[in-house]
């Protein structure tokens, strides 16, 4: 069942024309210099084919929850999503959304200076000034407490969420909120994943975070769990 997704709301930099963009399960909210629908929807729908055909060729590529070896041809963003999945040690279906997110962000960066592309809390961004992403944690008494403020003008990043409390996605673990940063978006969202699978209570998080700070790529880590909160790497944390 479809959730509104109302935090959406909260993303309007200002200056920025922001609008959805839907294809199947990929829905998206961007943010460019001027409306880029129709740009943006041809892509979508470029690389979703992409990864639908590999999909058809190798069914295990859609269920694997461990590492997925390319073995063959295959286009870029199915090498990418395999390659963040062997990193962050998860199935490449784990990176899918982040891995969609910097590929349609990369593509409009040809009409617009600036871009945020938001998939499901996996954001790729592309601004010439700094950003706070305010962190969802669901029922932990954090939640929209906090924010995690980027200064890196002109330079694109990406900062990926994963829950095992709030939404669909299947977690092993049960932290409230695990926030990754990186340059590649697909490593992010592979990683938070991994990350978030290592919290079983509070008391894990600080093992979680040395876990994720070994995986290649990773930048900056936030977990969110209960009433606790752990902080690693390239963030500054800022109150909301």
């Amino acid at each position: 069942m479809y959730e509104k997704r109302t935090y959406r709301n909260l993303i309007k930099p200002s200056g920025l024309v922001a609008f959805g963009v839907s294809v199947k399960e990929t829905d998206l909210w961007i943010c460019a210099d001027r409306l880029l629908e129709n740009e943006a929807k041809e892509h979508v729908f470029k690389i979703r084919g992409y990864i639908e055909s590999y999909i058809h060729l190798h069914p295990q590529f859609l269920k694997t929850l461990v590492p997925w070896i390319v073995d063959g041809p295959a286009t870029l963003i199915v090498r990418e999503m395999a390659d963040a999945g062997i990193r962050a040690g998860v199935g490449p279906m784990a990176a899918v959304a982040g891995a969609v997110a910097e590929s349609v962000g990369k593509e409009l960066l040809a009409y617009s200076n600036e871009i945020i592309v938001e998939n499901g809390g996996d954001i790729f961004i592309k601004l010439n000034r700094p950003f706070t992403y305010s962190i969802f944690a669901g029922k932990s008494p954090l939640s929209m407490r906090f924010g995690i403020r980027v200064d890196s003008p002109g330079t694109p990043f990406a900062v990926c969420t994963s829950s095992g409390t709030i939404g669909h996605s299947y977690s092993k673990g049960k932290a409230d909120a695990v926030c990754v940063v990186s340059d590649s978006c697909a490593v992010a969202d592979a990683a938070a994943t991994a990350v978030c699978n290592q919290v079983a209570s509070e008391k894990e998080i600080q093992r979680s975070i040395d876990f994720g700070k070994l995986i290649d790529g990773v930048s900056g880590i936030v977990v969110i769990a209960g009433g606790k909160i752990g902080i690693w790497g390239n963030v500054e944390i800022v109150p909301l």
